[in-house]
């Protein structure tokens, strides 16, 4: 969601408990997605999916380092979001089918196609550059983290926090980049385990955020004062000149 920075200041216990659930809820995504990928393979020595969970973790850390310090609430947000009273119905729907394809299923078919073969041999340029691309789809929903003060978890109008528009950062160029870089690496994420197979729940998760993206674009406009103005200034949600 599209918010400014001024944020309605939070009990420090509050900030506390909600940054701590969220570290949890992140480490514990992270060992659930490697356990999938290494069940589902039937080994533990398969070296692109520890690459690809040491790299993730890496890359965590370092959004970490800069969301603590610079914009703590937010990861507090995310943290206590799942639990909010005013999440849209909706949501606890399309939301759970995207969770599904893109924390789980992408790295179940991958591990099977590790295991069976599948895909076979990929060319060793295609991971590269699928991580390249990964990293630019990471930044890109880093960047919507810093910048919207309100970046949750779940789609609700945070009336408790202050929620109010922002079209600065990438907001200024489409009104959802977070989903944007969620939807690069749901694609990118098979090719860097080498599974063309995994692109298939990857398409799902994204066809899912499109979804989200149409039903929450809704909702703002619907609830959140001065978005449908935003609206008609940033007139793209996720790929300017097409949509």
């Amino acid at each position: 969601m599209s918010t400014e920075t001024n944020t309605v200041a939070p009990d420090k216990g509050d900030l506390k408990t909600g940054i701590t659930r969220r570290m949890i809820q992140v480490f514990l995504q992270v060992f659930i997605q490697a356990a999938i990928m290494f069940a589902s393979a039937g080994t533990l020595r398969w070296r692109a999916a520890w690459i690809f969970t040491g790299v993730y973790l890496l890359l965590i850390a370092v959004n970490a380092s800069f969301m603590l310090r610079l914009n703590p609430e937010t990861v507090a947000e995310r943290g206590r979001g799942t639990a909010s009273a005013n999440m849209k119905k909706w949501d606890k729907i399309v939301g759970l089918g995207f969770a599904l394809f893109y924390f789980a299923a992408i790295f179940l078919v991958a591990g099977l196609d590790e295991r069976f073969g599948w895909t076979g041999q990929m060319a060793t340029a295609i991971p590269i550059v699928a991580y390249m691309v990964w990293v630019l789809g990471s930044a890109l929903f880093g960047w919507a983290m810093y910048s919207n003060a309100y970046f949750s978890t779940v789609v609700r109008i945070q009336d408790d926090r202050g929620h109010a528009v922002c079209d600065r950062g990438p907001y200024h160029f489409v009104r959802h980049p977070g989903y944007v870089g969620a939807s690069i690496q749901a694609l990118t994420s098979p090719l860097m385990l080498g599974s063309l197979w995994a692109l298939v729940p990857g398409a799902l998760a994204v066809l899912s955020l499109a979804v989200r993206t149409a039903l929450e674009d809704r909702t703002l406009q619907d609830e959140l004062p001065g978005y449908r103005e935003y609206a008609q200034m940033v007139r793209y949600r996720l790929l300017p000149g097409i949509w």
